[in-house]
């Protein structure tokens, strides 16, 4: 019991710092490190494993840290950096600006931009099931859907919090906590998928849009957002688009890795893989070359390769050490205890199936805004679930669907989640008003995954 008590005083603490707007990416190494250093002093539990373990347990502590950069880095963390770098790109070249000028305007003609962004949701949701990469696709739809929304009259602050939240699911086989969810089931993830996620995901996606539709079109109003009066520089970004000389087929060139992404998948040709990073260099290649005809100047097309990599940093430095102090933080948490001290509490109180079923979704959704993960917290609870399913007379898959869905819906109201800082960064608001307005959308998602799930399973 203490050691949930530190951890309960110690993420007070941090949750604290941060909504007084600290530097997020220290206060959550510092909550990590001081509850590991409250694991050795109690003995509660472990750093490293054996066989990874420095031999000498402080040590441990920044070896954690070091390994942890070290997979991000190499893995999740290349994919976010590559597609943002692949935006900025695409931005200097005009590429961005042809889209939006060349889309716009069938756009105007359903004369009802919070219908529009609806719609974009479910494309984004849908899409989420070839680009399991919430930041990925996240940015990705920052370079295509976010300028034409905000062209067509929504607000900056709305159009983010949409996409932010445009892969708040973790739908199909591609998404690590889909397969998780599925191993731990004792079932295939293309059965999970069709027969578990399928259903319940029709009637959450058509909820999340409607209330996007309904609280983004309040808060726009409510802020005496008005489209025509343009700050200086949405002026001369408009102003920019409309004198934008590059060559029309350069729209395509920021939503070429979605046709790559899509075209070599299980959608379409199986036989050819391809990722989001690949798929980033190679429109990355294919961009110089159609820059080489238009400019006819090989050194200045070279040099301008330099924006694709500083975006690349700008990422690391923000994002990616972002996703490392967060997972910190998680390992505390886990290594002091405090959630499996939760969860026999839980168990000893007695709780009924459905009840069960609730908490344990609850803890995942208070664990994934205060973690800023989805990962994290599932990977965390998810191999306890059979045992506890079996107790309550359940199946382990009634219980891992809303726990897996709630792991991505309360990621979405975190400010310090990877995509929410990501899309932020790239529209300049602040996360925290973006969570604002995904708050509501995502309760809702909340409330009727939970309702659905019972009444199918």
């Amino acid at each position: 019991m203490i050691g949930l008590l530190l951890a309960t005083i110690i993420t007070v603490f941090v949750a604290r710092l941060i909504l007084k707007k600290y530097k997020p990416q220290p206060v959550l190494i510092l909550g990590g490190i001081i509850l590991m250093l409250l694991t050795i002093i109690l003995g509660s539990g472990t750093i490293l494993p054996k066989d990874t373990s420095t031999g000498f347990v402080l040590f441990d502590i920044f070896e954690f840290i070091k390994n942890t950069f070290s997979n991000r880095a190499a893995n999740l963390g290349l994919i976010i950096m590559a597609v943002a770098g692949f935006a900025k790109y695409m931005d200097h070249i005009g590429a961005s600006k042809a889209l939006v000028k060349l889309t716009t305007k069938p756009f105007r003609k359903l004369n009802s931009p919070y219908l529009v962004l609806s719609l974009g949701y479910i494309i984004g949701q849908i899409l989420n099931v070839f680009i399991p990469s919430a930041s990925g696709l996240g940015v990705l739809l920052m370079i295509t859907m976010y300028p034409i929304l905000v062209s067509i009259g929504v607000s900056p602050l709305a159009a983010t919090a949409m996409i932010g939240t445009s892969a708040c699911l973790d739908l199909g086989p591609a998404s690590g906590n889909s397969n998780l969810a599925a191993k731990t089931g004792g079932i295939d993830v293309s059965i999970y998928f069709a027969k578990h996620q399928l259903p319940v995901s029709i009637a959450v996606i058509i909820t999340i849009a409607v209330l996007h539709f309904l609280v983004q079109r309040w808060f726009d109003k409510r802020d005496g957002y008005d489209p025509s009066k343009l700050s200086s520089a949405e002026i001369a970004a408009t102003k920019e688009i409309e004198e934008n000389n590059v060559p029309l087929i350069y729209a395509l060139l920021p939503i070429l890795p979605l046709i790559l992404i899509l075209t070599f998948s299980k959608l379409i040709i199986s036989s050819i893989k391809m990722n989001v990073i690949t798929a980033m260099l190679i429109c990355i290649f294919i961009s110089l070359i159609f820059e080489f005809i238009r400019l006819k100047d090989a050194k200045s097309v070279f040099a301008s390769i330099e924006i694709f990599f500083d975006g690349m940093g700008a990422q690391f430095a923000t994002v990616v050490t972002l996703i490392v102090a967060g997972e910190t933080f998680a390992h505390g948490l886990k290594s002091i205890g405090a959630i499996d001290k939760i969860i026999n509490l839980a168990q000893e109180a007695g709780f009924g199936a459905v009840l069960m079923v609730i908490v344990m979704t609850a803890i995942i959704a208070v664990s994934a805004v205060v973690m800023g993960s989805g990962n994290a917290p599932f990977f965390a609870f998810a191999a306890l679930v059979p045992d506890v399913a079996s107790k309550m007379g359940i199946s382990a898959i009634s219980m891992l669907l809303p726990m897996q869905f709630a792991s991505g819906i309360a990621r979405s109201v975190s400010p310090i989640t990877a995509v929410i800082v990501a899309v932020s960064g790239i529209s300049n608001v602040s996360p925290v008003d973006v969570i604002k307005r995904t708050a509501i959308p995502m309760a809702g998602a909340l409330i009727v995954t939970v309702i659905v799930n019972f009444i199918l399973f």
